[in-house]
């Protein structure tokens, strides 16, 4: 599950080349999460390392997760 909800936010990732030479990632639906690297697979790889920081970051806040594709994370909202 956590795997094909990855998977599916990835297949919305765009890259591109920066003046720099450097390449600059990000998926759009997914406010925060871009990277920046020597080479596309490097921006790739750190693409995907963000993505689960962040998915963690909100799951850890009790904070909404985006629906992809028809995937979607879900997990029970602890009571205060």
């Amino acid at each position: 599950m956590f795997a094909e909800y990855l998977q599916a936010a990835m297949s919305h990732a765009v890259y591109e080349q920066i003046e720099d030479g450097t390449y600059f990632g990000e998926i759009p639906s997914f406010q925060g999460v871009w990277s920046n690297a020597a080479t596309l697979e490097a921006a790739r790889q750190e693409l995907v390392e963000v993505l689960e920081e962040w998915i963690l970051f909100r799951i850890s806040r009790q904070l909404d997760l985006p629906e992809v594709d028809g995937h979607t994370l879900a997990y029970a909202k602890a009571s205060v």
